[in-house]
Parts: C-alpha cells; sequence; structure tokens
C-alpha cells in the first residue's frame, strides 16, 4: 500500500489536510487530519483529482481525425503525462466517411491499445522502474462529436465542404461504429431538422449548441428540446447585448446547462472569463483546451480538420486570422484561470469534476474518493505539476 500527505482536493471541492492510502490500481482511503499534523513538505504539497478534457482536437504533433492508433497512442500519452487522466476527444467536420473510420479506429482501440511509460517517472516504485502499461480504455472514455451540423456562417475553424443538416441516421451510424463512446453531439438548433433531432435523440446523446447563429428564442427551443450543454461560450456564437440576449443569455438562464470556456488567454478576455464564472455559478463552468495538434509542439505549420494552420506561441490561426483551437493543455488553461482571478478551488472544480458530469462520468472519474480509480497529480502552492498517477501507477 502506497500513502500520500498533503493538502488534499476533496469531494467537497475544498482543500483538506490529510493522506490518501493507494492499493493496486484504487483509492482504498481517504483519512483527513489537522494541517499542524502535515510536516511543512507535506502541507505544501497539493493532492488533486486527474483532470477531465472533454473537448480537444489533438497534441504532440496528431490530430484525433488522423483516424490511426498512433495517434491515439500519442495523444493519450501526452495527455496523461501533462495531468489529464481522462479524455474525450473530438471530431472535426468532415465526410461521414472519415468520421467513421476515426469512430471504428477509436472503438478497436479501446479493446487493442495500452499506454507504455518509460520508467523514469519520479517516485516510481521498485516494480514501476521498467516502465508501466496503462490501458488506452482507462483513459479515453468518450467521443465528441464537434460538426457536421452546424451553422456555414459560425463555422469557425470547421471546414465548409462538409457542413451537413441534422442526420439522425448519420448519427446512429457513428454511433454504432464507436461503439457507443459518443457522449456529446454539437449542434447548430436554427439549422434545418436541429430541435427534431435534439427532441427524438436526446436520451442517447448529450447535444450541445454550439457554432450557431441561433437567437434567443432558437436557443430556448433547443435547451427546451433537451440541449444541456453549450460549446466553447462566446466563439462561434453571436454575442450577448442588451436587446439580443442570443445563446448566451439563453444558456445563463437554463440552469442545467453546462457551459464551456477556453482559458488559454487568447480566446477569451480576463474579465468576460472572472464575470461567467459569477453569473452562471462555478458548478456550471466546464473548462476545456480545445487543443489541437501543435500542443506541445514547437511553433510552426500544422493543420486542424484538413486545413493549414500556423501556431506562433499559443496562438493558433487559420490563413484568414480566424482562431484555429488552442495550442494549450488543460492543465495550463487551468492554472491560466487562476492566474485570471478565478479562485483555484472553481478552477480544478471547472477542469475535473464539472466535465466529467457534463459527460456523465461523475460517478467514475473528476474526484478522489475511497473506491475510485487512484487517479492524482501531485503539485506545489502554485500548481506546479510534480507528479503523476494514474490508475495506482506512477507515470511522471
Amino acid at each position: 500500500m502506497r500513502i500520500i500527505k498533503g493538502m488534499i482536493y476533496t469531494d467537497k471541492m475544498r482543500f483538506e489536510a490529510g493522506e490518501i492510502a493507494i492499493e493496486g490500481s484504487l483509492i482504498d482511503r481517504i483519512t483527513l487530519c489537522a494541517k499542524e499534523e502535515l510536516t511543512p513538505e507535506e502541507a505544501g504539497t497539493y493532492l488533486l483529482p486527474g483532470l477531465v478534457d472533454t473537448h480537444f482536437h489533438g497534441c504532440a504533433g496528431y490530430d484525433f481525425c488522423d483516424g490511426t492508433k498512433e495517434a491515439l497512442r500519442a495523444i493519450a500519452s501526452y495527455e496523461m503525462t501533462h495531468g489529464i487522466t481522462t479524455i474525450c476527444p473530438a471530431t472535426m467536420t468532415l465526410s461521414e466517411e472519415v468520421l467513421t473510420n476515426v469512430c471504428s479506429v477509436c472503438a478497436d482501440a479501446m479493446e487493442t491499445e495500452t499506454i507504455k511509460t518509460e520508467g523514469t517517472a519520479n517516485g516510481v516504485t521498485d516494480e514501476e522502474k521498467s516502465g508501466v502499461e496503462i490501458a488506452f480504455s482507462d483513459i479515453l472514455r468518450g467521443i465528441y462529436l464537434e460538426g457536421p451540423f452546424i451553422s456555414l456562417e459560425k463555422k469557425g475553424a470547421q471546414n465548409p465542404a462538409y457542413i451537413h443538416q441534422s442526420d439522425q441516421g448519420m448519427l446512429a451510424k457513428l454511433q454504432k461504429a464507436a461503439g457507443g463512446l459518443i457522449k456529446i453531439v454539437v449542434i447548430a438548433p436554427e439549422t434545418e431538422g436541429a430541435i427534431a433531432c435534439i427532441e427524438a435523440c436526446k436520451d442517447d446523446y448529450r447535444f450541445s449548441i454550439a457554432h450557431t447563429c441561433a437567437d434567443y428564442e432558437t436557443a430556448r427551443k433547443a435547451i427546451e428540446a433537451g440541449a444541456v450543454h453549450v460549446t466553447h461560450l462566446y466563439n462561434a456564437m453571436p454575442p450577448f447585448t442588451h436587446r439580443e440576449p442570443g445563446v448566451i443569455g439563453a444558456v445563463a438562464e437554463a440552469e442545467q446547462v453546462m457551459a464551456e470556456l477556453i482559458c488559454d488567454g487568447i480566446h477569451i478576455h480576463p474579465s468576460v472569463v472572472r464575470n461567467t464564472f459569477r453569473w452562471f455559478g462555478a458548478h456550471r463552468m466546464v473548462l476545456i483546451s480545445d487543443s489541437m495538434m501543435a500542443t506541445g509542439m514547437e511553433d510552426g505549420k500544422y493543420a486542424l480538420g484538413g486545413q493549414p494552420v500556423e501556431v506562433k506561441g499559443n496562438r493558433a490561426l487559420l490563413a484568414d486570422g480566424t482562431i484555429a483551437g488552442s495550442a494549450t493543455n488543460l492543465y495550463d488553461c487551468m492554472r491560466t484561470a487562476v492566474q485570471m482571478g478565478i479562485p483555484v478551488e472553481d478552477a480544478i472544480r471547472a477542469a475535473t469534476y464539472n466535465p466529467a458530469v457534463s459527460v456523465g462520468l461523475e460517478k467514475e472519474c473528476g474526484v478522489l474518493q475511497a473506491g475510485r480509480n487512484a487517479d492524482i497529480l501531485i503539485a506545489d502552492s502554485e500548481l506546479t505539476l510534480k507528479s503523476v498517477i494514474k490508475s495506482g501507477k506512477t507515470v511522471v
């Protein structure tokens, strides 16, 4: 049994002093104590749940829509070693043939693939010195279908050639190919057949309002029909104004709808981030990275959804200047949110428990509890990541 002591981010969504006992791949118990009972080093150690990124496209030079097991392994490895221990990668607006292949390869990888570490991580046990293997199915827990059911006018970095009206039959085919992995389906509610699709399929998927020109009334209809999510709030949708509140106003009033924010310092001004947390409440905020393949790579030319992207620093742009996802991983987005003025407890919740709730995985990940997978991040008081434990095994 392994014991880790420090300030634990508990299921009460706050830090409390204590120790976590790990047995095999699971948390055996969590025992709380007075902070004074910890050594100064232990009191400066922060223990977080592994992060949950429910919306990103790639990293480490690979895109989820490459549709290869090599890409899936590289993406999962990068995410895991950067503190994101549960992922739901996102597709782009592509042809049905390409999307079907992506879904099929992903479903097959769930049965066959593992992620191998090198055994050079901090604090590895004797048993781990030769490296450890993590089942791919322990990391990837769903697929986020971003497109093709979107608005041409608000396509953002999506490829207009493959935009498609809502199609329940296509959805069913993709879900079959994915082995049931599709968790969230993006939809522009003003497009033909969208509201009917939401009403008919709301028990099978979580629908997210996105890439849309919908006005307030149409967004309200989508929510009443069963939409429970909004994709990268503020981006690729009409702005909120005092006479035309649009999607943002409709979502703000709907307590059951969760809202994504990209806190990479590029997509949204810090004031808007702070005020959105106040307006919506921290319990409804879902931090996402929306990262593309350049994340973790050098500046240069890359691609997203088959379109060329130039990356400088953490800014990724199409040739016409459109922001093309982010080049920042979720852990860094969480730290940026804190730097923007979001209370640390709220930022962590929005990168762990809330995204798990948004895709129906809250009973499996996103929180530290006895009996759950030991997905634990060890950080210092500045949230500098020191070590990652995945399923009880040290991977960083």
